[in-house]
C-alpha cells in the first residue's frame, strides 16, 4: 500500500532551522508531483510548497516564500522542506502529500496520497 512517511519536526526556536523529510513507499515516486501542507490548532489545511515531478518547478505559499524550500530525491523516493528563519507562526502539523494527476496543486483535494504529519513548534 502507498505510505508517506513524515520526520525531523521538532521545537525550534524563532529564526532556527528545521529540515523535513517525507519518505514515499508504494508508488512510483518519479511520477508524482509532491506537496507539503500544514495545519494548525484551529485552522484549515494550507498548502505549503510543492514539487513537479522532475523537481524542475516549485511552488510556494507567500508566507514561506523565500525562507523554505523544496526539493526531491527521486532515486531515493524523498521530499525534503528545508525551512529557515522559522516564526512562530509557522508551527503546525507539517502534511506530505502526492499527486498523480495534476491540478491546482495549491488545493488539498487535488492530492491522491497523504501522510500523518509531523509536528513543529517554533517558540518565541
Amino acid at each position: 500500500q502507498v505510505q508517506l512517511a513524515e520526520s525531523g519536526g521538532g521545537l525550534v526556536q524563532a529564526g532556527g532551522s528545521l529540515r523535513l523529510s517525507c519518505a514515499a513507499s508504494g508508488l512510483t515516486f518519479s511520477m508524482y508531483t509532491m506537496g507539503w501542507f500544514r495545519q494548525a490548532p484551529g485552522k484549515e489545511r494550507e498548502f505549503v510548497a510543492a514539487i513537479i515531478w522532475g523537481g524542475g518547478r516549485t511552488s510556494y505559499a507567500d508566507s514561506v516564500k523565500g525562507r523554505f524550500t523544496i526539493s526531491r530525491d527521486n532515486a531515493k523516493n524523498t521530499v525534503f522542506l528545508q525551512m529557515n528563519s522559522l516564526k512562530p507562526e509557522d508551527t503546525a502539523v507539517y502534511i506530505c502529500a502526492g499527486d498523480r494527476f495534476g491540478g491546482n496543486l495549491s488545493v488539498a483535494r487535488v492530492y491522491d496520497y497523504w501522510g500523518q504529519g509531523t509536528q513543529v513548534t517554533v517558540s518565541s
